[in-house]
């Protein structure tokens, strides 16, 4: 069975909004512990990604087969959707021991060189954000990676020697958001490489029942259901969005989650029947209402709505580009025909949106 401590957890704070951040993607203090109790630990209890998944199972199984250790592993896609969840999963049906770090904690040479030396034969190192290596832990994972040899120089000035000290075979996996910003060199060097797609609101009923019985919250299928459409595609913000429903069902009603009680206080959350939260709709209503629909530059957005043009691109836009509320132009963002709709203005006529 995979073994997770809480020392090999060596993550950064991510970018985050204070504003919403039950919609927010990202992980918040308040999540690790609830995430590791309600993480799948198998294939079986894991829901979605079914491609994914039945890639892995075959890749897998070869591997214990031939009793050899899996090739290296890339999983890229939005924050959320589960990459740490599936590297987990991976070590159980492997029957190793994951060890797990982001790149940001890995600072200085020894940072990594430690965790190499510490490898056990076959085990499986996970390295989230890995886009954001610094060149140096970059270029030592090169030959640990393709050889299983760790490039170690001893001495000074003449007397420099070079060791190459031999690692046991390992698997690592990598995770990133943004996979563009990944060294060619780097990517080259694993040998299975996988996006994981947003969840259809059918899949997301399927995590927000299963995460209700984890943690004895009664809800039925329209409940779920109503919970699923306003989670973005994200399992992560499902699961935070349902202890918020849960809250609301204990303290107005009797604590069952139907329709009505998921509806009523996502509303009160203020999160549409889109997923939108409020810093969503500020931005597209700013491009809307100031900027005719765009084109406009994320620097001025950013500035207009008081946000990082970090945060924007990383949390809000992948959704809104992926549910086509948002475009990306040469010039900048515009909003789309559909975004008038929703928001409830009247739609640009085709001889305005010619001129743009």
């Amino acid at each position: 069975m995979s073994i997770i401590s809480d020392d090999e957890i060596l993550t950064e704070d991510k970018v985050s909004t204070k504003k919403n951040p039950v919609v927010k993607p990202e992980v918040e203090d308040g999540d690790k512990s609830f995430e590791i109790n309600i993480r799948p630990k198998s294939f079986d209890s894991y829901i979605g990604q079914s491609a994914l998944k039945s890639t892995l199972k075959i890749t897998i199984e070869a591997a214990k087969k031939r009793e050899k250790t899996l090739d290296h592993l890339l999983f890229y896609g939005p924050p959320g959707l589960g990459k740490t969840t599936l590297a987990g999963v991976i070590a159980n049906e492997m029957g190793v021991p994951i060890k797990i770090t982001s790149a940001p904690a890995l600072e200085r040479p020894r940072d990594i060189i430690g965790i190499l030396m510490s490898l056990e034969e076959g085990q499986i190192l996970f390295i989230d954000e890995i886009h954001r290596l610094n060149k140096v832990a970059e270029e030592i994972l090169y030959p640990a990676m393709e050889d299983f040899y760790l490039d170690m120089t001893t001495g000074k000035s003449q007397t420099v020697k070079t060791l190459r000290v031999p690692l046991p075979k390992f698997t690592l996996i990598g995770a990133t958001t943004k996979a563009g910003e990944l060294s060619g060199p780097l990517r080259d060097r694993f040998g299975i490489i996988h996006r994981l797609e947003f969840y259809t609101n059918e899949e997301l009923a399927q995590v927000i029942k299963r995460t209700a019985d984890i943690l004895d919250i009664k809800i039925d299928s329209k409940g779920a259901a109503a919970i699923a459409r306003r989670s973005r595609g994200t399992p992560r913000i499902a699961n935070r969005l349902i202890k918020r429903v849960s809250d609301y069902a204990i303290v107005k009603y009797d604590g069952k989650i139907n329709e009505t009680v998921a509806n009523e206080s996502l509303d009160i959350l203020k999160i549409d029947e889109f997923g939108l939260d409020t810093t969503d709709r500020n931005l597209l209503k700013l491009i809307i209402e100031k900027y005719d629909g765009g084109p406009v530059g994320i620097e001025t957005i950013a500035a207009a709505i008081g946000e990082d043009s970090r945060t924007i691109e990383d949390v809000c836009e992948p959704f809104l580009l992926q549910c086509g509320l948002l475009q990306r132009t040469p010039r900048g963002r515009k909003v789309s025909p559909q975004t008038y709709r929703h928001l409830g203005y009247k739609t640009q006529s085709s001889s305005q949106q010619s001129l743009f």
